[in-house]
């Protein structure tokens, strides 16, 4: 299951909810029938249940929905901190040098001298752009924005992301 943000609250009285998006084309994903609901992002896939969309749209800087059986406040709250996802084969396809951060997540990552850096730890968006948050053995966290200006390769098939980034930075 590829986890796509999280339920954050309740967004109004008429059951609609506020999503935590995780990536930054929520829109592509607002267009399925069907999202999976879940308690754990590490969860096998039999443990989410699917729910019918019944409207999604977007609300500032993110998403609100609705679900099809969900119609007060009321049923609204209890789905909220629940996670969002969807099978790899309902997702819409990326475009050339799109990723989704499920894909990203546990990749190497080597500078230009072929030192490695760590493995992708998670992601996080922040107002600029999205930011590697990788981590060594000794646990050392480096923070790399993923910006074509660092990020020089990306290849999910070899497990590594190449960047431009001193080991000492």
């Amino acid at each position: 299951m590829i986890v796509l943000g999280r339920i954050a609250a309740p967004f109004g009285v008429r059951g609609w909810v506020r999503l935590q998006v995780f990536g930054d084309d929520p829109q592509a994903w607002a267009r399925m029938p069907c999202w999976w609901l879940g308690e754990d992002e590490q969860a096998a896939d039999a443990a989410w249940q699917e729910r019918a969309l019944a409207e999604c749209r977007s609300h500032g800087k993110g998403l609100i929905a609705r679900f099809a059986d969900v119609e007060d406040r009321d049923a609204a709250q209890r789905l909220a901190g629940l996670y969002v996802g969807a099978p790899r084969s309902a997702l819409p396809r990326t475009a050339k040098n799109e990723y989704y951060w499920a894909d990203l997540v546990g990749l190497e990552v080597v500078n230009e001298a072929g030192e490695n850096l760590g493995s992708v730890a998670e992601l996080l968006r922040t107002g600029a752009h999205e930011v590697l948050d990788v981590r060594d053995a000794a646990g050392r966290r480096r923070l790399l924005p993923f910006v074509a200006a660092v990020v020089r390769q990306v290849d999910p098939a070899g497990g590594r992301i190449r960047v431009d980034w001193e080991r000492d930075w």
